[in-house]
């Protein structure tokens, strides 16, 4: 039996508590940051891909699978298909009036998501930031946080592989008197600041607080502010990419117990 996807998990809690929105919000959640298979209507050629669409009444989906092995078996063939986020599917959708066929008849997580899902959760991931300055006086250990914002930032952070190397969450006192939370990342990668910020922002928005605010700063591990995190903020470790290990391959003929092959 396979076992469960982290988007089976998600709706699966979802479906037992329709009423709470912190569910519906944690498998929206699971759904732009998952990797999906999308049913293409022929081959992709280069960068254009047509997706396979089917209607159901007045209403007009796309099938996504988050396996393949779901796709193989809705499809019972060989079928072209594309690899795309979760994110790149509905910004690619949005607008179109193109509803998402979830895992069609083939997992316990199918569902058909309307168009006007798509398009609210296109904008969702699509907005920006926005930017402030504040000098921080004080930070202490932060407090009163919902447990369901820090999965979230958990959750956000394991797919930024490489983007950093840690991340520092603390309350945080300005000098205007203006009292916070405020995330520190330290070993950024160059030009990985705004997708970190992103991150953070799309944590709180799926965690149900999209009205709230948690400040991102991006530190050198130089920095003194760096050190008055460490001691009192909870540490996040961002996720590594792999090492690739090169592989020695001797000249051919340089091993007089292995000869060069001849043809």
């Amino acid at each position: 039996m396979t076992a469960p996807t982290p988007i089976d998990q998600a709706h699966a809690a979802m479906e037992a508590d329709p009423e709470n929105s912190a569910g519906r919000l944690r498998f929206f959640d699971r759904l732009v940051e998952a990797e999906l298979f999308l049913l293409l209507a022929r081959e992709a050629e280069g960068d254009q891909a047509e997706p396979e669409l089917f209607d159901v009444g007045d209403a007009r989906y796309v099938l996504v699978f988050d396996t393949e092995d779901r796709l193989s078996a809705f499809a019972g063939r060989a079928v072209p298909y594309a690899a795309l986020s979760g994110r790149s599917v509905v910004g690619m959708l949005a607008g179109q009036g193109i509803g998402i066929a979830l895992n069609a008849d083939v997992a316990p997580s199918s569902i058909l998501l309307p168009d006007e899902a798509v398009d609210w959760l296109a904008n969702t991931v699509s907005q920006s930031p926005a930017e402030a300055e504040a000098r921080p006086e004080q930070f202490n250990a932060p407090k009163g946080l919902p447990d369901g914002l820090l999965e979230a930032i958990d959750v956000k952070l394991r797919v930024t592989t490489g983007l950093a190397r840690r991340g520092y969450l603390a309350e945080v006192l300005y000098d205007t008197g203006v009292r916070g939370h405020l995330i520190g990342f330290t070993g950024t990668l160059p030009g990985a600041e705004p997708a970190l910020a992103q991150a953070i922002q799309e944590a709180l928005v799926f965690s149900g607080l999209e009205a709230a605010a948690l400040d991102v700063v991006f530190l050198r591990d130089s920095d003194p502010v760096t050190a008055q995190l460490a001691r009192v903020g909870l540490r996040f470790d961002l996720p590594e990419p792999a090492q690739v290990t090169p592989v020695e391959r001797a000249a051919p003929g340089s091993d007089p117990a292995k000869p060069p092959l001849l043809r």
